[in-house]
């Protein structure tokens, strides 16, 4: 068997073993020379600098007490060299110390002389692998950022380029944005990347003006000093506090109460707050991003939304596009979910080939990017592409849609709400995810259109 040829069976990872005891460096030379294709040696830290000039190595294994140089000041310089070479250190003395600053300045892990073969090849190997995932997710990164412009917002369709352009002209203003789009389509990323973009230095505050309680809504937005009602033990900074310098994002806006409406409003013009029980105005410096799946001028006049609010959110309006307008999208979405979710499940990735993603494009996907997501994970989870889940998913998509030519919108809404339900196996929070509405929503509709029903 050639050189060449051994070196291929081995693991592709360079390691240099720093030790002064001759014994030590051809123990684990031996030893770790069968897994890896290249293992040096040096008996100095003045030797293992000249070594360092003609090889790249992944790991360097040290011995922290040498003559000359010790490991621990070694390491020190290359930290502040910024040195990419893992480390992990030996000693034969117990100093807490010393295995405290190595750890500080950035070693892998720290092992005690005298230590068995096992204990040294389990930390090498587990270094190596955190390593080769390091350098997978760098990869991932770098070939996901070819696919978008901003982060999150994947895809080459026509409608997500036009939507990156129309973000990269508007995110350095201070305008109030407007996205609008079906539940799933990724309107929080959208806004994500409209901070992103703005440069703004304070936080990116997501809320889902749905999930709060309407009797909490002023003091979350707006915070409250002590005492200002029963159970204000403490004064407590509300939303606008914590984005102040950045952006406040309203998820599902359309669920905001008239009444806080009002309030939100006069903020939008004034650019200050007053907490609740205060007499004095706080100015904000606070960039508003809202978003609705729901159509706000049908909201209005319906006189759920307030007019003036409309038009102060609606300066200007993002749409984002659903996934069956942008077919073209599915491939690298999918590819981007099983590369990622893989990762984060500790599973290997399956690849899906041309069938594969040609099947998935005649779905409309009306879940959206959260149901493709969902689905790669299953698919994930599986360990195979589950044909005839496809299938069963648009059969019952027609069968959902079949609704008599002469009902109500309110009675389908209602009937499509009670599939939903069931099909959740009567978890109405669930439910309420599926359709992109709030469980106070969902609850509201289910009451009111039973109760019509009943009369």
């Amino acid at each position: 068997m050639t050189e060449t040829s051994k070196r291929k069976d081995k693991e592709a990872c360079s390691i240099l073993i720093v030790d002064d005891e001759t014994g030590i460096q051809d123990f684990l030379q031996r030893a770790l020379s069968k897994v890896y294709d290249l293992v040096e040696v040096a008996g100095s830290v003045e030797e293992a600098e000249a070594l360092r000039t003609e090889h790249y190595f992944d790991l360097l294994i040290i011995d922290i007490c040498m003559p000359g140089i010790s490991g621990l000041e070694w390491l020190k310089s290359l930290a502040d060299q910024n040195g990419q070479s893992d480390v992990i250190f030996m000693t034969a003395f117990t100093d807490i110390d010393n295995a405290i600053e190595a750890l500080r300045i950035g070693a892998f892990d720290f092992i005690q002389k005298p230590f068995r073969l096992e204990e040294m090849t389990l930390s090498v190997a587990r270094c190596i692998k955190r390593r080769r995932l390091e350098r997978e997710n760098f990869v991932l990164r770098r070939q996901v950022d070819r696919l978008y412009s901003f982060e999150g917002m994947i895809g080459n369709s026509p409608q997500v380029q036009e939507m990156c352009q129309l973000i990269n002209r508007v995110a350095p203003t201070p305008s109030v944005i407007l996205i609008e789009g079906e539940s799933g389509t990724g309107k929080e990323l959208v806004a994500n990347a409209i901070h992103k973009e703005s440069k703004r230095t304070g936080p990116f505050v997501p809320v889902n003006c749905g999930a709060i309680s309407p009797e909490l809504l002023e003091s979350e937005f707006f915070g409250h000093k002590k005492g200002a009602f029963t159970g204000a033990d403490h004064a407590h900074d509300g939303l606008f506090s914590y984005a102040d310098g950045g952006t406040l994002f309203l998820d599902e806006v359309a669920e905001m109460p008239l009444p806080m409406q009002a309030k939100f409003l006069r903020v939008l013009e004034e650019g200050c707050i007053r907490p609740v029980g205060s007499e004095r105005e706080i100015p904000v410096n606070v960039r508003v991003v809202a978003a609705t799946n729901r159509n706000l001028k049908e909201e209005v006049q319906q006189g759920n939304f307030r007019e003036d609010l409309f038009y102060r959110l609606n300066v200007l309006s993002i749409r984002v596009a659903p996934l069956r307008e942008r077919k073209q999208d599915i491939a690298p979405l999918v590819e981007y979910y099983a590369r990622v979710l893989a990762v984060q499940l500790a599973l290997p990735t399956l690849p899906f080939n041309h069938q594969d993603i040609q099947q998935l494009e005649t779905y409309d996907w009306p879940g959206n990017i959260r149901e493709l997501k969902n689905f790669v994970e299953r698919c994930l989870l599986l360990g195979q592409l589950p044909d005839e889940m496809m299938t069963s998913e648009r059969e019952n998509d027609t069968e959902q849609t079949g609704y008599p030519d002469t009902w109500s919108l309110e009675q389908v809404e209602y009937e499509h709400i009670v599939k939903v339900v069931e099909s959740m196996g009567g978890n109405k929070n669930q439910a309420a995810k599926l359709l992109g509405v709030s469980s106070k929503t969902l609850y509201r509709k289910l009451r009111s259109d039973q109760e019509v029903r009943d009369d």
